[in-house]
């Protein structure tokens, strides 16, 4: 069994203290220069974001993810966790990896080939794995595209349900829902979030769409262990008061 590395006890014991937990994510190719993707993620670091990810749905990879992680590595003093697209979005500059199983692709590539054409290459980095159920809810955005899912309809939470418990039964240590970033038809549905905290045990993450504080506070509250924010950092005009912002509604909805 894969032991509990350093990132997963942090993120463990900030849920056991805090409630709940404020990633963000930073996809260095929607800035428009990689200096401001570090300053985003400096400036979301020192507000008390939780963790930086780092990745995106195309093209995240090679010398400019190389570049931005360490930038951002040694801009930061939380845990650097790469959210990735696919093989190539992979640095030994990181802490670790969402080490991500598609529950929901219709391409087996993205339930087990990409997983075993990645692993002798995060060995190899002396990347943390954290085992990632993923699963892509309406609408889907450029994520849904790229791994062929079967997206989950936004009305059918127990579907979402069956297949984060699936992936606990399976072995995955934490299920992130996501509706894609910057999804139109908002973030994941309250009803969705209580199903899927209530089917599972591992922690749960929400990630895409959430755009207002009430809305992450709503999402923590229903019962989500973490969420991510991605879109509104990288529009803010302020990144480190809206990310303090955040992080108080995250903390004090999962402290309640």
């Amino acid at each position: 069994m894969l032991s509990i590395g350093k990132v997963e006890k942090y993120i463990l014991e900030g849920i056991e203290r805090d409630g709940a937990l404020l990633f963000v994510l930073i996809d260095p190719l929607d800035y428009p220069s990689l200096d401001k993707a570090v300053e985003t993620a400096g400036e979301a670091c020192d507000a008390g974001a939780d963790i930086i990810l780092i990745g995106g749905s195309i093209g995240v990879q090679g010398s400019i993810l190389d570049e931005v992680t360490r930038r951002i590595k040694e801009r930061s003093n939380v845990p650097i966790v790469l959210f990735p697209g696919n093989t190539g979005t992979l640095s030994k500059a990181a802490d670790a990896v969402y080490f991500m199983q598609l529950l929901n692709s219709r391409n087996p590539y993205w339930i087990s080939q990409a997983q075993a054409l990645a692993a002798p290459v995060v060995k190899q980095l002396g990347l943390e794995a954290l085992p990632v159920g993923y699963i892509v809810v309406e609408p889907g955005g450029t994520v849904g595209w790229v791994g062929d899912a079967n997206k989950v309809p936004r009305h059918k939470p127990q579907i979402a349900a069956s297949l984060a418990l699936a992936g606990e039964y399976i072995g995955s240590r934490f299920i992130v829902t996501d509706v894609g970033s910057a999804s139109e038809l908002g973030p994941v549905p309250l009803e969705m979030v209580k199903a899927v905290r209530k089917a599972i045990s591992v922690p749960y993450i929400v990630a895409g769409g959430i755009k207002t504080k009430k809305q992450a506070e709503d999402i923590v509250a229903a019962g989500a262990d973490a969420i991510h924010v991605g879109t509104i950092a990288q529009d803010s005009k302020d990144v480190g008061r809206t990310i303090k912002e955040f992080v108080k509604a995250v903390k004090t909805a999962g402290r309640r």
